[in-house]
């Protein structure tokens, strides 16, 4: 037991480039960052509360309270935009260290490579990724906005895609087995809408959510997921609904009636089928590249009486 505690800590001292040295009273004194706020930051990022007398910072935690002290000093933003900031940086990067744990504990020799030359490697690439996809949202929430909207809520094709007979397949497969299909899934998917330059919202296990700018290039992403889904042996087919309109965006993820409209029209389609709102249909009216049929009115779950529409492609293309 003692060797896999002092391994765990060995990994941890390597992973944050220097041993746990100080208290929160330390980092407090030496920073000059209150011990409220250091707090209110330090759950923010999504870690559990010390005690006082633990040590349990690092020399790098304390260089990021400094460099935050600095820039709240300056003026150049308030507490409260920091923590929200800090919330923001904390769930996004639990989510992608599960799954980089999971890749190299995932049995295929890799979990050994980590070390301080591939941390050294990799750092760069995080923030390079993150510059990136911080350009690509502020691009897409310009171009999204439409005259006197605010940048980002502009109409936006909303479609989930959702595999079917999921339920009944997690009881037919291992767990291995099943986490192959679901990451193939997701891979297929996220690949399709980056590809088509949308946004992959996120993923659900046996659903994904992602928006489009266009109404076209979002059905064209449902289309193009259902098609290859239809190719893969280990995936079962997928039905989408998807919904042109206004969405909220907040913490990373979109709101809205909209949303709420493509999720239950997922439920209405058949397999390999994509159903779509009266306002998506609306956009693809007169386009030769579609056919829209019309099927029956039916009730939607806290949305009323809809009119739900099939589009395929046009078998003159």
């Amino acid at each position: 037991m003692s060797g896999r505690v002092q391994g765990s800590q060995e990994l941890e001292e390597l992973l944050l480039g220097g041993e746990l040295r100080y208290t929160r009273v330390d980092a407090a004194e030496l920073t000059g960052v209150s011990k409220e706020f250091s707090a209110r930051l330090w759950r923010s990022f999504g870690f559990a509360s010390p005690a006082d007398d633990v040590p349990a910072f690092s020399d790098g935690d304390l260089e990021a309270l400094r460099r935050i002290k600095a820039l709240l000093d300056r003026g150049g933003t308030s507490e409260e935009i920091v923590l929200r900031q800090a919330r923001a940086l904390g769930q996004t990067m639990a989510r992608l260290a599960e799954w980089q744990t999971g890749i190299m504990l995932s049995g295929d020799g890799e979990g050994g490579r980590l070390s301080e030359g591939y941390l050294a490697e990799m750092e760069p690439l995080v923030v390079h990724a993150w510059r990136r996809q911080l350009a690509a949202s502020a691009a897409r929430a310009l171009a999204e906005a439409s005259d006197g909207d605010l940048p980002g809520r502009g109409p936006v094709a909303v479609g989930f895609a959702d595999m079917v007979s999921f339920t009944a397949m997690s009881r037919e497969l291992s767990e291995l087995e099943l986490g192959r299909v679901v990451e193939r899934f997701e891979e297929t998917a996220a690949d399709i809408v980056a590809a088509h330059g949308a946004r992959l919202v996120k993923t659900l296990g046996d659903e994904v959510l992602y928006a489009a700018a266009d109404a076209r290039v979002g059905v064209e992403i449902g289309m193009a997921i259902s098609e290859a889904v239809r190719e893969e042996t280990e995936v079962p087919d997928v039905r989408v609904g998807m919904a042109y309109g206004p969405v909220l965006p907040l913490m990373g993820d979109i709101f809205g009636t909209t949303v709420n409209m493509a999720s239950r029209l997922t439920s209405i389609a058949r397999p390999g089928t994509l159903v779509a709102d009266p306002a998506l249909a609306a956009e693809l009216e007169g386009d030769p590249a579609y056919e829209l049929v019309r099927i029956v009115r039916r009730p939607v779950r806290g949305l009323g009486i809809i009119q739900p529409y099939v589009v395929r492609r046009s078998s003159q293309q």
